[in-house]
């Protein structure tokens, strides 16, 4: 037989989308009960798609930024832009934890970082300058401001955060919408990645031996900084200490 001959391989078997167990528990349901479990959906759907544009709105005004600084001026104080969405399962177990009742109403007033963007720079006074050119805008609404780089936290993680709120126009009309801004140096970034790390590689549970060298290398990271913004500014000749009174926090 030749290999023209030969008969086509078999397919292998497709499996069930449900189990037999969903398959006799979906049979159970009645017709209005399924439809609300739809619409249940869609509305879930809508209500996470809301926080994804409001999301993909920061990031478009941070890009727009970014481009303008690339094309007008000699410096990029943004060197990275990353995003994400938490999941829904994310945002309950959240709730949950914090004692509230899931809804969307609750959600919308007690989760203020379902949708979070990070901006890298290089220096301390750019993540300042970004937060002050990012707050600027007219549509932009500061909701709060937390400044983890005036004030480390006590294991020396430092960041800028700012929760704000942006207006998200749908054809149901205009939906506010929280989000939830990071911006912090290289070193920091670098420093939070792997603290993140060593806390998931532990379970949270991380000994004291190695909490003790995260936080020495937090204070290492920060003069690491501040050496080397002092070298940028000397090299520019710009003033050797910017002034920089940082935002307020609320």
């Amino acid at each position: 037989m030749t290999q023209l001959d030969a008969p086509p391989p078999a397919r292998p078997a497709r499996q069930p989308m449900l189990t037999d167990r969903a398959l006799r528990t979906l049979d159970t349901i009645d017709g209005s009960t399924l439809d609300e479990m739809r619409a249940l959906r869609d509305e879930t759907e809508r209500f996470m798609q809301r926080y994804k544009f409001g999301m993909d709105e920061i990031i478009t005004k941070l890009s727009i930024l970014r481009e303008e600084f690339n094309q007008a001026y000699a410096y990029n104080p943004i060197e990275h832009i990353s995003s994400r969405l938490k999941s829904l399962d994310s945002v309950i177990d959240k709730m949950r934890r914090k004692g509230v009742e899931p809804s969307f109403d609750t959600i919308r007033a007690t989760v203020t970082d379902i949708a979070g963007v990070r901006v890298t720079c290089s220096f301390v006074s750019d993540a300042y300058r970004i937060a002050d050119l990012l707050t600027a805008q007219e549509d932009v609404r500061v909701l709060r401001v937390k400044d983890y780089i005036a004030h480390p936290k006590a294991n020396g993680y430092q960041s800028l955060h700012l929760i704000v709120e942006i207006p998200v126009y749908l054809s149901t009309g205009a939906h506010p919408v929280a989000v939830e801004v990071q911006i912090r140096t290289i070193a920091m970034d670098f420093w939070a990645s792997l603290e993140h790390k060593i806390y998931y590689k532990f379970d949270r549970q991380v000994p004291e031996s190695l909490l003790a060298q995260l936080t020495d290398a937090a204070r290492t990271a920060a003069e690491l900084d501040t050496r080397m913004e002092r070298l940028h500014r000397e090299v520019h000749g710009l003033p050797r200490e910017p002034r920089n009174d940082g935002p307020v926090e609320v």
